[in-house]
């Protein structure tokens, strides 16, 4: 029979704090996604304040004045100093008083916060008469990104060369049909039928307005499959019926196979026929709206610097764009009791106080622990650094994390979607670590190495007769390097190499 009843039991259980989850998040975030982490920050936080010379700074000895008979009260206030204490490198103007902790704090006298507002810097753009001095106008100089093109797209590319193109309306109302249905390859995934009742079109207006559209370039989009697409962008080289025509519509399982001999004897076309065919072939875009439909590049902007002068190396953190934060002074004053009466207020701007410190120290922590994994794979990866990737060494995550005290996932956070400009280029932290695998005298090989050496074996075989795994793991063997049959073909797949017998060329 079941009955409710209340149980009280005792368990522990890791719960992680708001500040401990942000340091995680700021921790893994690059440089362009911590720019707007902040931009946002200073939007919602108005203790925050961004400054270029760091002036008019406040200080947490500034802080701790204020609060220093609120603290009597509410010892919850220590928390708070020791979060403001902990970055004091980051928010410490150069030219703030210092306080002695053995010398009284003189009050500074009580101002009007009426008077301390600049009406006329913040009602100036509504107040202006029509003529502003050189020294009270600020030309905003244009983005960068203003200059930037946009991508252009499939349908937009193809719906401006339709434009041009002089076919009654009926018609191009079907071709915008068919060119809102293309798939991100240029291909048409259903069928005209499909596409006359999804429009209410007359098949004999969907048929018209398909061979408009595939007559559009790039070559072979508008195609229902592979074949129709080949033989299109065949026939916009004027080689219809030509002996690749005739493979690609007829044979298209012995190309497929390698069969060159028996395409020349089905074909009866001399065999050197058939290989010029099958460089035509090869030549072809089997996916023709990639081009315009594949993801734009992403814009990648180094996170760190390394570079080297004379015999040293150094690292350099990007912190070019980034904005520098500060605490807001002005906010200061509605902590203390004598002035803002309201509780309400002070708990929210204690809360505001907090949490922009926690920013602080996070961001700090942040670039302590990258400039850490930085040095670390400065000193193990010297030599790669200085003559190339043939000289890359195998380095694992665990590895760097017991060498600078931290878990493995902490490293794992910081090298993360960031990249590092080095002598070599420009690479991805996470592009330094790989795993070892058994090598000659019995060192160790990088595993990215090993798969190059895969690949140039592979580029390097007989065509007529290429290279098995088991052939290659043989190779790999007599040079000291112990890996299985099994390991080479995994490596083989992950470079999306094809298989022997898909590699074979028949003569």
């Amino acid at each position: 029979m079941l009955s409710q009843r209340l149980s009280l039991r005792v368990a522990q259980k890791q719960i992680l704090t708001p500040g401990l989850v942000q340091m995680v998040t700021v921790l893994q975030l690059n440089r362009l996604e911590l720019r707007e982490m902040i931009n946002q920050e200073i939007a919602q936080n108005p203790v925050l304040d961004e400054t270029q010379d760091g002036s008019d700074e406040l200080t947490p000895e500034e802080v701790q004045a204020v609060l220093e008979t609120e603290r009597v009260a509410d010892p919850s206030d220590k928390a708070l100093l020791e979060a403001l204490a902990g970055p004091a490198e980051v928010v410490e103007a150069d030219d703030a008083p210092s306080v002695d902790a053995d010398q009284p704090v003189e009050a500074k006298p009580a101002t009007d916060p009426f008077d301390e507002i600049d009406f006329d810097t913040s009602f100036q753009d509504y107040l202006d008469p029509g003529y502003k001095s050189p020294a009270s106008e600020s030309v905003e100089k244009p983005s960068w990104e203003t200059f930037v093109s946009s991508p252009v797209t499939l349908p937009d590319y193809l719906q401006s060369q339709l434009s041009l193109v002089v076919i009654p309306d009926d018609i191009r109302d079907a071709a915008d049909t068919i060119i809102g249905n293309l798939d991100e390859n240029g291909y048409l995934p259903i069928s005209i039928e499909e596409v006359a009742a999804s429009g209410n079109h007359p098949m004999a207006d969907v048929e018209a307005a398909l061979a408009a559209v595939q007559a559009l370039d790039p070559a072979g989009v508008g195609a229902r499959d592979v074949r129709e697409c080949l033989l299109l962008q065949i026939a916009s080289y004027n080689g219809r019926g030509g002996v690749a025509w005739q493979i690609i519509a007829d044979h298209m399982k012995l190309l497929e196979s390698r069969q060159w001999k028996e395409l020349a004897k089905v074909l009866d076309r001399p065999l050197e026929h058939i290989q010029i065919a099958v460089e035509v072939i090869k030549h072809l875009d089997p996916r023709p709206g990639l081009r315009y439909s594949g993801p734009p590049a992403r814009a990648i902007e180094p996170d760190v610097y390394i570079f080297k002068e004379g015999d040293s190396w150094f690292i350099e953190l990007n912190d070019d764009d980034l904005p520098q934060l500060r605490l807001n002074r002005q906010y200061l004053n509605m902590l203390d009791r004598s002035k803002e009466p309201d509780k309400e207020i002070r708990n929210y701007v204690k809360e505001r106080f907090a949490s922009a410190s926690q920013l602080i120290k996070n961001i700090e922590q942040r670039k302590q622990t990258i400039l850490k994994v930085c040095h670390t794979i400065v000193r193990r990866q010297t030599d790669f650094l200085d003559h190339g990737i043939d000289h890359l060494l195998p380095m694992m995550i665990k590895e760097v994390a017991e060498e600078i005290g931290v878990h493995p996932s902490t490293v794992s956070r910081a090298v993360a979607a960031k990249y590092a400009h080095t002598p070599q280029g420009v690479f991805e932290l996470r592009y330094f670590f790989s795993e070892a695998v058994q090598g000659p005298s019995g060192g160790s090989t990088p595993l990215l190495l090993l798969k190059r050496m895969v690949k140039k074996m592979i580029d390097e075989e007989d065509k007529l007769h290429p290279l098995t795994d088991e052939q290659i793991t043989a190779r790999l063997q007599d040079e000291g390097i112990e890996v299985t049959r099994r390991t080479v073909a995994k490596y083989r797949e992950d470079m999306k190499i094809p298989s022997t017998h898909q590699r074979r060329q028949r003569e």
